[in-house]
């Protein structure tokens, strides 16, 4: 029989006594203040009273005159207790946001050492802006806890000293409001817990889109993409509405505790002047009521009702027990790809992958399994910038990549490579001059993101895997899928463990429990995370292969494996080289230098581009003419 997890409430319990235990004499201080507060209510109801019963109605206007001035005099005694109030709230509220800060840092750093590839994005809202909503929350709820048990103490003191009739009329009331409004907090935590955990969610997929949202364009996914985020967008939006509607229960509440008493008291004058109350005390009645009681409530209940709950929930998410490291994912993986994307932790891939597949495009005859040649590649007078008044990147760029062959693009790092790249892919277009695929523009009218899909693959350094089996991020951008049921000896098996081999996945596909293993995207290395990646590029049908520093998380042997793969692969293979050794596995060189490139075999370039000799020595010798470290360990990048 298992036994229900305490609530949030009872999990903070003991930490908070503790808390409040180590500062008795902070305590002790806000309270001397605070009975200062209760003496300021207490005196203003009743020097009302008195003015009326002893003064005025007495026909002694200097009596009742002294007795408003005593009111007064409260109300400035009380205004010097509030200041004393402020004063030591610092004590109490600015450890409680330190120790928070330590502890969600902590947590923090523990994780990362822990496991290094999982970055969790979360933290930032909980160092930033949670760490001080908790702290805001406190501080509000201290005061207004303080100054409701004070005033309503004043008050009650005030009312049974003008006649203890009064109580009997107030009391029930109040207490009934108080129950109500007692009775919406947990609701009311929970509706809160939600909203945070909307707000979690949402910011953590935005941060996964825009981080692969290259990935995204590339493969058609930007209407699937939109949806979802919209989909969290609208969890949230519903999360806060019945926030709202819980908030509309806390206001019947309030009015039960506060406006009700005023109702009955007036309702009941005539009962209560037959048995003696004074019109002196009925007005006094009327000052605590209207004056401390009502506004006590109204601010207690707002705050309870908003900073209290929310406050419970942070505390909770903030200080409670750390999940276990390494615990497995809780989604159940799907039996296909597009059915398990939903569930993917990287929030990128699985809509590029599904996009392909979904019912969003029309049916494609799927293209043929392997590429007989591959495609050719066409750019005619490219010009290409990033702005109307920008320098232009690529200039009168013209190149021709024919079917089959490798080309190996190389330059300084931010000389315009993987614009290069995105332009073959479609994913940006010319500002001049034409990018042709086959003969036609990467994305021309009419081309389903499938379509699209089947014709190129583009993997760039961010390589993303989403939650399921190895094999569904293996298998995903292949429209030929294995079927249910195939046997493990037929040939598409055989092919798949063929790529596997042929890229170097095998060492990390029997480390993870082989092609049927769930994996968590965010317990993988980056270099792990890109040799699956390559090899759902290599079981692609795409003709053409764009690599675009698809292995610089890779070691130099890892990294030419890889590459040997591709060329041996039937297509067109494009590498955007993030070392110079990529070069010599080429049939061609491409160098980027400035606005312009030049093309060429090894030896070619060797003797009429400077740039590209500069690159190959840097590569052979350091900087300073002595030998670079040795392959596999160091390497210059391209």
């Amino acid at each position: 029989m298992s036994r229900t997890a305490p609530g949030p409430a009872r999990r903070l319990l003991p930490r908070a006594a503790r808390f409040l235990r180590s500062r008795r004499r902070v305590l002790a201080r806000l309270g001397g203040w605070s009975l200062l507060e209760s003496a300021q209510t207490f005196l203003v109801g009743y020097g009302v009273a008195q003015a009326l019963d002893r003064g005025f109605l007495a026909g002694s206007t200097g009596t009742g005159l002294a007795w408003l001035a005593v009111a007064a005099a409260a109300t400035v005694v009380g205004g010097l207790a509030v200041r004393g109030v402020f004063r030591g709230l610092a004590d109490l509220v600015e450890p409680l946001r330190d120790g928070l800060l330590r502890r969600v840092v902590t947590r923090a750093l523990h994780g990362a050492v822990a496991e290094p590839a999982r970055a969790d994005s979360s933290s930032v809202s909980r160092l930033t802006h949670q760490t001080e909503l908790a702290r805001d929350s406190f501080a509000g709820l201290v005061l207004v806890l303080r100054s409701f048990v004070f005033t309503a103490a004043g008050a009650l003191a005030g009312l049974a000293s003008l006649h203890p009739l009064l109580l009997l009329v107030v009391l029930p009331p109040l207490v009934l409001g108080l129950l109500l409004f007692t009775a919406t907090l947990v609701p009311m935590a929970a509706r809160q817990r939600d909203f945070l955990d909307a707000d979690e969610a949402l910011s953590t997929r935005y941060g996964a889109v825009a981080a692969g949202l290259r990935d995204v364009v590339a493969c058609g996914a930007e209407r699937r993409t939109a949806g979802e985020a919209d989909a969290l967008v609208a969890t949230e939006v519903e999360a806060a509405r019945s926030l709202a509607r819980w908030a509309a229960a806390r206001t019947v509440a309030l009015g039960v505790a506060g406006h009700l008493p005023i109702v009955l008291l007036l309702f009941a004058t005539p009962w209560l002047l037959e048995r003696g109350l004074t019109a002196g005390a009925l007005l006094g009645a009327l000052t605590y009521l209207t004056q401390s009681l009502l506004p006590a409530l109204r601010t207690l209940m707002s705050a309870l009702g908003a900073a209290g709950t929310r406050l419970l929930v942070i505390l909770d998410r903030l200080v409670g027990e750390d999940p276990p490291h390494g615990a497995p994912a809780a989604a159940k993986p799907a039996t296909t790809p597009s059915a398990a994307l939903p569930a993917a932790r990287s929030g990128v891939v699985e809509s590029a992958a599904t996009s392909a597949t979904s019912a969003e495009t029309p049916a494609e005859t799927p293209a043929p399994a392997r590429p007989a040649a591959g495609s050719r590649v066409e750019l005619r007078s490219v010009t290409f910038a990033y702005g109307p008044g920008a320098q232009p990147v690529l200039r009168e760029v013209d190149l021709t990549v024919e079917p089959g062959e490798h080309l190996v693009v190389v330059g300084p790092s931010g000389i315009g490579k993987s614009t290069l790249a995105a332009l073959v892919a479609g994913l940006l277009t010319p500002g001049r001059g034409e990018v042709l695929v086959d003969g036609a523009p990467p994305r021309a009218a009419g081309r389903g993101a499938g379509e699209l899909a089947r014709q190129r693959v583009l993997i760039p350094q961010q390589a993303y895997v989403f939650t399921g089996t190895l094999r569904e991020n293996l298998l995903y951008l292949c429209p030929d899928g294995l079927p249910d049921g195939a046997p493990e000896d037929g040939p598409e098996e055989e092919r798949l463990a063929a790529s596997v081999a042929a890229v170097g996945l095998g060492p990390l596909a029997d480390g993870l429990g082989g092609l049927d293993a769930v994996i968590d995207p965010a317990a993988l290395s980056q270099g792990e995370r890109q040799l699956i990646a390559l090899g759902r590029a290599h079981l692609s049908p795409a003709p053409l292969v764009l690599l675009d520093e698809a292995t610089c998380h890779l070691d130099p042997e890892a990294e030419a494996r890889a590459e040997r793969a591709f060329a041996d692969r039937p297509g067109t293979l494009v590498v955007i080289a993030h070392r110079i050794s990529s070069a010599h596995r080429a049939d061609r060189i491409l160098v980027m230098d400035g606005a312009r490139a030049t093309a060429g075999s090894h030896s070619e370039l060797l003797g009429r581009s400077p740039l590209y000799r500069d690159l190959v020595g840097r590569w052979h010798t350091g900087r300073d003419g002595r030998p670079a470290v040795r392959p596999g360990r160091e390497s210059a990048p391209a």
